[in-house]
């Protein structure tokens, strides 16, 4: 059975509001599309409190909730993890969101309703509840972006994305290998520079209720500068990555 949308989630350490996560986004689910098959994708990164134990306590619970456990490789391994199981799993949507209860899940629909107008859609954090060294490092990404890609992306690594599934197993298969720290921002870029609008649609950001932010102060800044050499090496494949990702799909007969 085909599989209409996917929604992929890394957690790490949230065994404060992860069922509390897993509910609101499983109700979403079930309200918007009772009628369809969907699945949440929750990608425990190798936590070290109980989230990957109550997640599957509660695997009985919500029916479209799909546990996947790895080893620690923080949260970009994670992400991209949970798109290839998504793409395993031939869903037509995937969309992306984090686990720390910092995103309203009726945002959802406001990408939803223009997917067919593009197939790489981005929420912004017009509001961003975060420490302000974060937002600093935002500012900087997208001014890292500008100047090196001569494009312009408001929230280019935000966890709140639709992505059309064929064109997210385009997008994956010219990420940079290594793996980038941050594969969302790349993913960012290559949709942009294939000529998606994005639409940057304006959502709720929440101030966090629980745990812990794992990026901090002088090691926030190190991934920072790392983002950036890894964006700046990125630009000598982008074009013939962009021309791979702009190839028709090949019409297969029966």
């Amino acid at each position: 059975m085909s599989i209409l949308l996917s929604i992929v989630m890394p957690a790490y350490n949230e065994e404060e509001c992860i069922e509390l996560v897993v509910e609101q986004w499983t109700g979403m689910l079930d309200r918007q599309f009772p009628a369809d098959n969907t699945r949440l994708i929750v990608i425990n990164d190798g936590s070290k409190d109980r989230t990957g134990e109550i997640l599957d306590q509660i695997k009985g619970k919500y029916p479209k909730l799909f546990v996947v456990h790895q080893k620690n490789g923080g949260h970009g391994n994670a992400v991209v993890n949970g798109y290839r199981q998504a793409v395993a799993l031939d869903s037509e949507y995937v969309f992306q969101t984090d686990s720390d209860d910092q995103f309203v899940t009726d945002d959802f629909m406001k990408l939803w309703a223009k997917r067919h107008d593009s197939p790489f859609i981005l929420g912004y954090r017009q509001v961003r509840h975060d420490a302000g060294a974060r937002l600093i490092i935002t500012r900087i990404l997208q001014y890292s972006i500008a100047t090196i890609y001569g494009t312009f992306i408001s929230d280019s690594n935000i966890p709140f994305r639709l992505i059309k599934g064929s064109f997210l197993k385009k997008l994956l298969a010219q990420l940079p290998d290594p793996e980038p720290f941050a594969p969302n921002i790349f993913l960012a870029v290559m949709a942009k520079k294939a000529g998606c609008n994005l639409f940057d649609i304006p959502i709720v950001h929440k101030e966090r209720q629980t745990g812990t932010v794992s990026i901090l102060k002088w090691k926030l800044l190190k991934v920072c500068m790392q983002s950036f050499r890894e964006l700046a090496r990125f630009r000598l494949d982008l074009n013939r990555k962009v021309k791979a990702i702009r190839q028709p799909e090949p019409v297969t007969t029966l």
